[in-house]
C-alpha cells in the first residue's frame, strides 16, 4: 500500500520542488529590490511638558472680628448678650443660640468649599499631567515627475533648525507647502490618527518612525535634532545598496511620509479624494509651535537617480490608496 502511495507521489515532488524554489528566489529578489530606495529625514522633538505654573495660594475667609465676630452688640434688656445682625437671618433675639448657628454655618460652607476646591485642583493636576497627544501619519505618493519636491525637501533638511519648537513648526510649514504646490502629481495618500496618553505616545511615534525608516536602503540625509548627516558621494550610497538605475520602466514614483505629534486631539479627514487630501495636509501645516511635540518628514527615494516603482510603492506602502 504505501509503495503504491509513493509511486503516485513521486512524479510530482520534483515540480513542486522546482515551484517552490523559483516562488523563494523570485519573492527574495523582490524583497531587495522593495528595500532599495534611498530615504531623506527631517524632524526633532521632546514628549516632556512644560513647567506648570504655580497655583495662587488658597484665600482662608474668616468671620470680622476672629471668632464670631466678637461681643459687639452690646447689652440688651431682656436678658443676655444681643446680636442684632443675627436677628433679621435667624431670627433669634440673642444669646450663644445664634453665634453657634452660624458657625455651625460657616463651618459647614467651609467644608463644602474646600471639597470642591479640592476637587476641581485634582482634575486639573490630573488633566495636566496625561493630557490626550494625538500621533498622526500621513503619505503621499506622488509621480516622479515631481523631482522639484525632493529639492525642496532637500533644501529644507540641509537649512532647517530642527532644534526648537519654533523651527520644526517651520520645517512643518514649509514641507506641507512643498506638497500642496505639486497637487498635479498626487496619486496615492492614507492617513491615520492615534490618541493615547503622554506616557504612551513617544514609545507610539517611535514605533510609526522606526516602521518607516527600515523601509529604506540608507538615510542618505537627515537632519534630526540639529544634528545634519549627509552621504558624501553615489558610491557611499551605492555601498548600503544596489539602487536603482534611470533605466527603470516608466510609472516611478515618490513617497512623503509625515509623522506629527500634538497636543489635544487632531484628527484627520478620510482621504478618499486628492480635495480631502489638500484638506489634510492644509490641516496638519497649520499646527502651531505651542501644540507641536515631535515632527518626522520621511521622504524616498532621495538619493539623485533612484527611483521607487509601482510595485514597490504596492508593496513597502499597501495601506495607501489612489485619490
Amino acid at each position: 500500500m504505501l509503495q503504491k502511495l509513493s509511486n503516485i507521489i513521486k512524479p510530482f515532488i520534483k515540480p513542486l520542488v522546482a515551484t517552490t524554489l523559483a516562488i523563494v528566489l523570485v519573492f527574495s529578489q523582490a524583497q531587495g529590490a522593495w528595500a532599495a530606495a534611498s530615504g531623506g529625514r527631517i524632524g526633532g522633538g521632546s514628549f516632556r511638558m512644560p513647567s506648570r505654573p504655580m497655583a495662587p495660594p488658597s484665600r482662608t475667609y474668616t468671620s470680622p472680628g476672629g471668632y464670631g465676630g466678637g461681643y459687639g452688640g452690646g447689652y440688651y434688656p431682656g436678658g443676655g448678650f444681643g446680636f442684632p445682625f443675627l436677628v433679621p437671618i435667624f431670627g433669634v433675639g440673642g444669646g450663644f443660640g445664634g453665634l453657634f448657628t452660624i458657625l455651625l454655618f460657616m463651618t459647614i460652607a467651609g467644608f463644602l468649599v474646600r471639597s470642591f476646591r479640592s476637587a476641581t485642583q485634582s482634575d486639573e493636576v490630573s488633566s495636566y499631567s496625561s493630557p490626550t497627544i494625538s500621533v498622526t501619519k500621513l503619505q503621499v505618493g506622488l509621480l516622479a515627475e515631481a523631482r522639484n519636491l525632493q529639492a525642496d525637501l532637500n533644501r529644507i533638511a540641509e537649512k532647517a533648525d530642527t532644534g526648537s519648537s519654533a523651527g520644526l513648526a517651520q520645517v512643518l510649514q514649509e514641507s506641507t507647502l512643498a506638497l500642496l504646490r505639486h497637487p498635479e502629481y498626487w496619486v496615492y495618500a492614507g492617513g491615520q490618527t492615534q490618541l493615547t496618553s503622554l506616557t504612551s505616545a513617544e514609545a507610539q511615534f517611535n514605533r510609526l518612525a522606526l516602521a518607516e525608516r527600515s523601509k529604506f536602503s540608507a538615510e542618505t540625509l537627515s537632519n534630526y535634532d540639529n544634528l545634519l548627516k549627509q552621504a558624501s558621494d553615489r558610491a557611499a550610497l551605492a555601498s548600503a545598496g544596489d539602487l536603482a538605475t534611470l533605466d527603470k520602466d516608466p510609472g516611478e514614483y515618490i513617497v512623503v511620509t509625515m509623522l506629527v505629534a500634538t497636543q489635544g486631539k487632531q484628527q484627520l479627514p478620510p482621504i478618499n479624494s486628492s480635495q480631502d487630501l489638500r484638506q489634510a495636509i492644509s490641516q496638519l501645516g497649520s499646527v502651531s509651535s505651542d501644540q507641536l511635540l515631535a515632527l518626522e518628514v520621511l521622504w524616498t527615494p532621495q538619493a539623485e537617480g533612484d527611483t521607487l516603482s509601482a510595485d514597490d510603492v504596492i508593496a513597502q506602502y499597501p495601506e495607501l490608496k489612489l485619490v
